[in-house]
């Protein structure tokens, strides 16, 4: 292949724009040192500094990386995933998605990250880092020649992430004259040549002749290298700018810092409740797994920060001053801090003002003038490598340069040492809480010594909180990933490709529980109801021919409703949508939905079954294994049927850390006008309905207990091998999809027509399921259960006390009357019903209730 060189920038319009009064925080350098910067969008995205360091004279200061410069976290956020969105839009999806991405340490070690998700990468990111770590082999090295600290190490867990054929994304804030780039390339081509590199940079601002070289390199390589960045300019320098910025170092290096606070703050510990094997990080690899589990548990981790912090929530109306916090990362720990950030940012709102940004290795001049990027600057010593205990003993002379009061009339190069530290803009800026995020590693003596980075923003903001991130190294013995999914008819009696089962296998574990011992323990809230499973019911012969006549009564009316979600689906969802059935009743759907796509349209959709659970949300692993496999925006989540619709809530709660998903549900019917693609809003009898497992692929419902399943295993369930004689499963799909060409037109025609007309969810049903609540005195609108679908239930695993019929129901309702007969359960008929039927837990229950008196529970 013919090595080429292509390049891609856009305008940006930086995110949090400064006052316009304000003045550009690179005007006094652009006077002093005679820099001109040239281009759209540089200025809204750069501020200018002086560097101490020989080799460059300039800083170009980020103002949405969130390291020199505290910034709000979602913009930061944003920055980083437009860059990825724009790497996405150059490659397409299919290539973005196997593309790998190498972040460079420090500064972009977190905007890697970042730039990965906004790709959609599922292959995984890496960054590389200046930290050694004995356990982990070092698969590569390269020089960043301009730098004050050179080496970059790169220490994948797994090697074969730098060995596949795809795209190699590297990423950077700044590519100013693509040394590095060409280091890192010709080091990693070496080990494993590829065809295709993508350089990914907040700002390009190379001249000519930089550019030119790359595409020399290109060419020698033989390989293709595309540019992107969301601003293109230049820098323009004077011949001298190196005298001209020594000298501007020595004249204002005795520029007065802002006096410390007259109080000195606290310093307390915060723990964060880290998942246990997350990775802090991509310096060994960072993936959609990581991805998933990282956000799952951001909520958690957020509410702790905001009650150690003391912060209102969003919705909280008090009033009160607006307190404004910090989220310090250290060094190269940039993604986990930031996404914290975000997350507190969400949190609070409008009720308090977050802010982000980093420590870094980088000595910059810091002079307090509104147009300078860099106002303030503290130095401390290094507490994050191998003589971090020492150091914190170093000299008193040392310490006494770190102090807030006089760090920056120091000389530019004397009493500062290879292992001193920075962090900027933090000192007289208001901060009324400092929230500090390092790793397990970096909590030494060293950071909380006198001079070290605590002592120094304990002198400068009223409250410092530690948050520590266990320092993540694999080890041999790591737990493996989630197992592949389950298929038939290994697990299920389903053909292998009409479903591929996210969970663990549970068939040879006792879980089965009287239904009146699984109520009463579940009301008195020593139980969850996923945490054990009812006795399979097993359908008299009368029961058994009441089902296959409602089969056969309405196949075709189900394949019409079949057919009108899936043309939906395709028209909405399309080209390829994933299904993603919540098991088990969604299974039945999925199953079809997928036939329907094979049978008319000549589609192969992938389909899977995933666990989620009320009250505790959808399988996160699970998530992490579609996202690896798939483009979670063509994930297509389906279910039966909407009741009063909590499992769509609980979907769209769940799915709220989760924003790469779309939050909606696919359904059969809607009775309760929940969601806003279903086949019906019909309230008419689903014969799936009828039966558990035996119309289910003999799957139990799911199952999530903590001494049965682990943090990295999917939600469990049984296979009843045993009741494959009462099996229905095939039975049931076969009979509906045998309907499908003779009502195909009519689907179509329905799908157009439901397409033009407002789908709107009401949520009918949940206003009259809290109106139920009321008239019977019930107080928990989880004992109701409306629609014909969810009365069902009720009669086959709860304990029922009532059932209310729409008055004249008819055909529907002869399995419903035969259940609630054999369970001496009274039915009542009522003219004022939105559904065909209602289901009535009983209240209050114990086991001397008989569920059928409508007595309260003794």
């Amino acid at each position: 292949m013919n090595g080429s060189v292509r390049e891609h920038s856009s305008q940006a319009t930086g995110g949090d724009p400064a006052q316009p009064s304000a003045p550009w925080s690179g005007t006094w350098v652009a006077e002093r040192l005679g820099v001109r910067l040239t281009g759209d969008g540089m200025r809204q995205l750069l501020g200018l500094a002086l560097r101490r360091n020989p080799k460059r004279a300039h800083l170009l200061v980020s103002t949405v990386l969130g390291k020199h410069v505290p910034q709000r976290p979602s913009v930061v956020l944003e920055a980083g995933t437009r860059l990825g969105a724009r790497v996405r839009e150059l490659l397409g999806a299919g290539q973005a998605a196997d593309a790998v991405v190498l972040g460079f340490a420090e500064t972009a070690t977190g905007l890697g990250l970042t730039v990965a998700y906004g790709m959609g990468s599922r292959a995984g990111a890496l960054h590389s880092t200046r930290r050694a770590v004995a356990e982990v082999a070092r698969f590569g090295a390269f020089e960043e020649e301009h730098s004050h600290a050179t080496s970059h190490l790169l220490l994948p867990k797994d090697p074969g992430l730098l060995r596949g054929d795809g795209p190699l994304v590297l990423v950077d804030d700044e590519l100013s004259t693509g040394r590095t780039v060409r280091n890192t390339i010709a080091a990693l081509h070496a080990a494993h040549p590829r065809q295709r590199y993508v350089v990914a940079a907040l700002v390009d601002t190379r001249g000519g002749d930089d550019v030119a070289e790359l595409e020399k390199f290109a060419a020698d390589l033989g390989a293709r290298i595309d540019v992107v960045a969301l601003a293109a300019g230049r820098v323009r320098l004077p011949a001298d700018v190196l005298e001209r910025g020594s000298t501007l170092v020595a004249r204002h290096g005795g520029t007065p810092a802002p006096a410390p606070a007259a109080e000195r703050g606290t310093v307390e510990r915060v723990e964060l409740g880290w998942p246990a094997g997350l990775p802090d990080g991509g310096r060994h690899g960072f993936g959609p797994r990581e991805q998933i589990r990282l956000e799952a548990a951001l909520p958690a981790m957020a509410a702790r920060l905001a009650d150690a912090l003391g912060l209102p929530a969003a919705g909280d109306s008090t009033p009160g001053e607006v307190p404004r916090v910090l989220v310090l990362g250290t060094e190269e720990l940039m993604y986990a801090p930031l996404r914290l950030a975000c997350a507190l940012e969400e949190r609070t709102g409008s009720r308090a003002e977050i802010r982000f940004s980093t420590t870094t290795r980088s000595p910059v001049l810091a002079v307090d003038d509104p147009g300078y990027a860099i106002r303030t600057a503290l130095r401390f010593p290094a507490h994050d490598t191998p003589d971090a205990t020492r150091d914190a003993t170093r000299t008193t002379a040392s310490t006494t340069a770190a102090d807030p009061a006089t760090e920056t009339a120091q000389p530019p190069v004397a009493g500062a040492a290879p292992e001193d530290r920075y962090v900027y803009n933090v000192a007289g800026q208001g901060f009324d809480a400092v929230v500090v995020v390092t790793d397990s590693v970096g909590d030494t003596p060293a950071l909380h010594a006198p001079g070290g980075l605590l002592d120094q923003l304990a002198g400068c903001t009223p409250a410092v909180l530690l948050a520590v991130v266990p320092s993540y190294v694999p080890a041999p013995d790591e737990p493996a990933p989630p197992p592949a999914p389950l298929h038939g008819p290994a697990f299920s009696s389903y053909d292998p490709e009409d479903v591929a089962w996210l969970l663990r296998d549970l068939s040879d574990v006792p879980l089965e529980a009287p239904t009146e011992e699984r109520e009463e323990a579940i009301q008195a809230g020593g139980a969850h109801y996923a945490e054990s499973l009812p006795v399979e019911y097993q359908p008299s012969p009368e029961y058994q021919r009441l089902f296959h006549s409602a089969l056969e009564s309405s196949a075709a009316r189900l394949a019409r409703a079949v057919g009108t979600v899936t043309e939906t689906v395709l028209a909405e969802r399309g080209p390829r949508p994933v299904l993603v059935s919540l098991a088990r009743a969604g299974t039945p759907v999925g199953v079809l939905m997928r036939r329907w796509a094979r049978q008319t349209r000549g589609l192969d959709l992938p389909h899977y079954a995933v666990s989620i659970v009320r009250g505790r949300g959808i399988d996160t692993n699970a998530l992490a294994h579609l996202a690896a496999h798939h483009d979670p925006a063509d994930i297509v989540f389906v279910d039966g049927w909407t009741g009063k619709g909590a499992i769509t809530r609980e979907l769209a709660q769940a799915l709220a850390a989760h924003p790469q998903f779309v939050p909606e549900l696919a359904v059969l019917a809607d009775p309760g006008s929940c969601v806003s693609t279903f086949g019906t809003r019909e309230d008419f009898l689903i014969p799936s309905a009828c039966l558990n497992s035996t119309v289910s692929g003999l799957i139990s419902r799911t199952v999530l207990r903590a001494d049965l399943i682990g943090p990295h295993d999917f939600h469990g369930a049984k296979f009843y091998r045993e009741l494959a004689g009462n099996d229905v499963s095939r039975h049931f799909v076969d009979t509906v999809a045998a309907h499908f060409t003779e009502v195909r037109d009519g689907a179509v025609r329905d799908a157009a027509a439901l397409a033009a007309a407002d789908r709107t969810p009401s949520w009918a049903g949940w206003r009259a399921v809290e109106e139920i609540s009321e008239a019977y005195g019930i107080g928990d609108v989880n004992l109701i259960k409306p629609g014909v679908g969810e009365t069902t239930r009720v009669l086959l695993r709860r304990v029922p006390w009532r059932i209310l019929a729409r008055r004249g129901a008819g055909a529907d309702l002869d399995h419903v009357r035969l259940l609630a007969e054999q369970r001496g359960v009274p039915v009542e008929e009522t003219d004022e019903l939105p559904y065909t039927c209602v289901g009535l837990i009983h209240p209050r229950y114990t086991r001397g209730a008989t569920g059928a008196d409508g007595k309260a529970a003794r």
